[in-house]
């Protein structure tokens, strides 16, 4: 008897239904048709079924914490370092525990299973390192969560930032983070950005850097991320987050630092709802989009993954856990509205963040594990435009969470008596 049966499951990437069986938390057949007795049967009804989503940059130290001790009046990036300077010495190992469980829960409710998290590391106490680590301890059978030590007053601005940081990383934290734009000048974020990745590379881990969250044009710390990543041999485990200078710099700067990007095979992690909100604030008009260049990335062959970042902190007042809210943004500011480039979208939370994280690929297949979501749309595409119900959220074989399907009772004359809003949504074919 198998576990598990998913029925009439629309996979990405293939055109006609499928079942798919699942005995032992793996995948053990996808077929057009399976006739076996299962323990359970989930009928999708034809609807998508999706490796589950990822988010390769968040802050979970700071989430949930909105209006403590006060709330970002200005919306800047600056003033939100600023403030969760105030708060930092406020935090109890218990307090951010809590947060970050609710976070945890909501995530899975979302279909959200792997996350990284970066945690701020220029507190002595390590209180947030701490909790997280705890953290990681008690959701390590739902979801995979990876945990950066960050310093965010800046590896040198900051005088006990890189002793703490080590401190971190010997008490278990996975990955090495950095923000050289914030050092004091230009030439110490450059000396960061060598010191963090010889620290990675001493250690073997990998390197995630808040790279360039500026709009100054003049902010090219990812020109040094990626000839160091060269250097040291790191091709493949440094991720540039943000990047967002990249959005002012010239087009003939650009062309010469993509390639550069390519070559290091450095990840880039933009975070949509987060990079638009906060940058161009000292714009007038035109106001600038904030986003880096994802079009031009892509098209060089560079990994790119969309980020949450945040929710309800300092820096952002808003954000779900909903990866295809961050999917569906990205669609809008970079903006890429061809049926390609919105099924990459798609991929971007999934597939690709995934690879930006250094996990196994989640493609359903054969011999992997049953882990997946079962979403109210019928493709892709559709997922983003609609950021459906996820019916169902499975995890090795173990169904974590379901929903309802959401439908809308009609009393409209000599129309349906209900409305589920993929009816309305045909598969468009290119």
């Amino acid at each position: 008897m198998l576990d598990l049966l998913v029925k009439a499951a629309r996979l990405p990437g293939r055109r006609e239904p499928a079942d798919i069986a699942v005995k032992a938390g793996r995948i053990a057949e996808i077929s057009p048709r399976i006739d076996a007795e299962a323990q359970r049967v989930i009928d999708t009804g034809g609807r998508l079924v999706s490796p589950p989503f990822t988010d390769p940059h968040f802050h979970m130290d700071a989430t949930l914490s909105l209006g403590l001790p006060r709330l970002n009046r200005s919306g800047t990036l600056l003033e939100g370092i600023a403030l969760w300077g105030e708060l930092k010495p406020l935090l109890t190992h218990e307090a951010v525990m809590e947060r970050a469980l609710r976070y945890c829960d909501l995530a899975v409710s979302q279909g959200l299973l792997s996350i990284r998290s970066h945690v701020d590391v220029c507190d002595d106490r390590l209180t947030a390192t701490e909790a997280l680590l705890e953290v990681r301890k008690r959701v390590a059978s739902y979801i995979d969560l990876q945990l950066v030590a960050f310093p965010q007053d800046g590896l040198y601005r900051s005088p006990t930032a890189e002793a703490n940081l080590l401190r971190a990383l010997d008490m278990g934290v996975d990955v090495v983070g950095g923000i050289p734009h914030f050092e004091r000048t230009m030439e110490d974020g450059a000396r960061s950005v060598r010191r963090l990745c010889e620290i990675a590379a001493e250690r073997g881990l990998p390197v995630d850097l808040h790279c360039d969250e500026s709009d100054d044009p003049m902010s090219r710390h990812i020109e040094t991320l990626a000839a160091e990543t060269v250097r040291l041999g790191l091709q493949g485990r440094v991720v540039g987050s943000h990047c967002t200078s990249m959005h002012s710099v010239d087009n003939y700067y650009a062309s010469k630092l993509i390639p550069l990007i390519a070559e290091a095979g450095v990840h880039i992690v933009p975070n949509p709802l987060i990079n638009i909100t906060l940058q161009g604030r000292s714009d007038t008009y035109p106001r600038r989009r904030g986003l880096t260049r994802v079009a031009e990335l892509r098209a060089a062959g560079v990994n790119v993954a969309f980020g949450q970042d945040c929710t309800m902190d300092p820096w952002y007042s808003l954000g779900s856990a909903d990866m295809l809210e961050v999917a569906h943004m990205g669609v809008h500011a970079v903006p890429m509205t061809s049926r390609e480039a919105m099924a990459w979208a798609f991929d971007s939370v999934t597939l690709n963040g995934a690879r930006a994280m250094g996990l196994p690929d989640p493609t359903l297949r054969v011999g992997g594990p049953a882990s997946m979501v079962v979403l109210q749309a019928r493709d892709p595409i559709e997922a983003v435009r609609m950021k459906p119900t996820r019916l169902a959220v499975i995890r090795s074989g173990k169904i974590l969470a379901e929903t309802p399907a959401r439908l809308a009772r009609l009393s409209l004359p000599g129309r349906p008596e209900s409305l589920d809003p993929a009816d309305y949504a045909p598969i468009a074919e290119d």
